[in-house]
């Protein structure tokens, strides 16, 4: 019998819990999942870290970036392939690359071994991106798609749903019920910035709601990573805002890393170089060894 929802908002009640999303909530304080991804534990004391740049942007590009940020310790390579980007024109270098960027994905992943993330954002390309990810990103724009989420859960693949940068944590834990509810459990939530009145700078357009770590930690048994990248949209900004997600207790950290971060073809104001990103490693490996967990 439902539970009738007597005040639907914002804020979880004991009737969503118990009657919206039960696949998602934990079913006692001590309840978190814990699965394997291409040999990578989430849900325990490592903090599995994805880099990469946004976009795919070439075979040499991809393929050194897999390798730098493989020497680094990160443990999955991220990039874009099929891009939402905001607006409807593209350049020669604002572009996606779509099926020829998946095959660069592929490349890379071979000769650095390194297991992939990568989003897709129409059913029809589903299974081909399927194919090559190891890991499907579901972006925020993509969060409430439902038709989307239910054909990418159906390819039993591990999905990682990025959290709408204008959604609840209850409409977020409701769109996870939907890939859970198909049987797919290897499912990974991250937080990538909310919208606000201001963001403390022009370019900003999302604050990281590092709040959002332990609030959704007592609700559901699921991973929760961030992506700092996305959501400070400013480079100096990520160092801090990567540190303070592990402090805070993420089970995992996406960045943006690009070997010429000023002319990455998207976002350029972003991404950290390999440089950075290896010192950055280190320092989330410190904090990381103050809360009991470990990066590398």
């Amino acid at each position: 019998m439902s539970i009738e929802n007597k005040a639907p908002g914002k804020d979880i009640s004991e009737e969503d819990l118990l009657d919206k999303f039960p696949l998602a909530a934990k079913k006692h304080s001590d309840h978190r999942s814990q699965f394997e991804i291409c040999g990578v534990t989430f849900g325990g004391d490592l903090v599995p870290v994805f880099a990469g740049p946004n976009m795919v942007e070439s075979e040499e590009l991809i393929v050194n970036t897999a390798k730098a940020v493989k020497s680094h310790g990160a443990h999955f390579l991220r990039g874009g392939a099929f891009k939402p980007l905001s607006f409807p024109y593209r350049s020669e270098k604002y572009t996606e690359t779509r099926e020829t960027g998946l095959k660069w994905l592929q490349t890379a992943k071979e000769e650095a071994n390194i297991p992939i993330i990568t989003e897709v954002m129409e059913e029809q390309f589903v299974d081909l991106v399927a194919e090559t990810a190891d890991i499907i990103q579901i972006g925020a724009r993509n969060m409430q798609n439902y038709p989307l989420l239910t054909r990418i859960a159906k390819t039993g693949k591990p999905i990682m749903l990025k959290r709408h940068f204008g959604c609840s944590l209850r409409d977020w834990l409701g769109a996870a019920e939907y890939i859970l509810v198909e049987g797919n459990e290897k499912l990974i939530l991250c937080e990538r910035g909310v919208s606000a009145p201001h963001t403390h700078r022009s370019s900003s357009r999302f604050l990281l709601d590092l709040q959002v770590v332990p609030a959704a930690q007592e609700i559901t048994h699921l991973p929760i990573v961030t992506d700092p990248s996305h959501a400070t949209f400013w480079r100096k900004w990520v160092k801090p805002m990567a540190l303070a997600s592990v402090a805070a207790g993420a089970d995992g950290v996406m960045l943006e890393v690009h070997p010429d971060p000023e002319n990455a073809a998207v976002d350029p104001l972003q991404p950290i170089n390999f440089e950075a990103f290896g010192q950055l490693m280190n320092d989330m490996e410190l904090v990381a060894n103050a809360v009991g967990r470990h990066i590398k």
